[in-house]
């Protein structure tokens, strides 16, 4: 069985995570930007406007998931003892 503090230091790296998690998604975004505004064909263009969507519901799926963990952390906190 683990202690609070354990889960509290949990939380915290799960946090910081997800806020590296959302820097990368606006990093991707704006690199998938500069592809499609420098696309030479609407076929480059099209494509890199798929990937940018694939890649950014990658990222909401991967931020989703670590706050359902830290949500999980969060009630195993609230069960453990001191």
């Amino acid at each position: 069985m683990s202690t609070k503090a354990y889960y509290q230091k949990q939380i915290i790296d799960l946090r910081a995570r997800v806020a590296r998690e959302r820097e990368a998604m606006k990093r991707d975004n704006e690199s998938y930007a500069r592809q499609i505004k420098s696309a030479s064909s609407p076929t480059m263009k099209a494509n890199f406007r798929k990937n940018k969507i694939d890649r950014q519901e990658s990222h909401k799926r991967t931020i989703e998931s670590l706050q359902r963990q830290i949500a999980q952390a969060q009630l195993n906190k609230t069960r453990a003892p001191k």
